[in-house]
């Protein structure tokens, strides 16, 4: 005889196995490649990034710019064909996250012009007169 504890299970495993008979489509598992989760999480490989750097190389403005400083097209595609997956997806990440227009010159003298009106209301500088206590 049975014991009573395994009869529910029987059941329930019985229910299941007709379920899943009855149910007329195959069960499949499919399996996911890492580039696949690395694209849903908005991870970029490197040799993508490196692909994406060559890209870049061919606009108009980044090579007037390369040359402005001297470095020549021919080597800067070497040095990034070079670099390895791991330094191109860094390179990559640093360019995207570099704020557009850093040499901000209008920032930078507001920036100045405060500090020195600040500086001036508490008495450590004499740069603006309408700052100083009427006599």
């Amino acid at each position: 005889m049975r014991p009573a504890t395994r009869r529910p299970s029987f059941v329930l495993s019985a229910v299941l196995s007709a379920s899943l008979a009855l149910a007329g489509a195959p069960a499949h598992a499919l399996t996911i490649g890492t580039e696949q989760v690395a694209e849903s999480e908005g991870i970029v490989s490197g040799a993508a990034q490196r692909e994406r750097l060559l890209a870049a190389l061919q606009r108009d403005d980044v090579a007037r710019a390369l040359a402005e400083r001297g470095v020549e097209l021919d080597q800067a595609r070497l040095r990034i064909a070079a670099l390895s997956d791991a330094e191109a997806a860094r390179l990559g990440d640093e360019i995207d996250r570099a704020p557009a227009g850093a040499n901000d010159i209008v920032g930078s003298l507001i920036f100045v012009l405060v500090l020195l009106l600040i500086t001036d209301i508490l008495g450590y500088t004499k740069v603006f007169p309408f700052t100083r206590p009427i006599r």
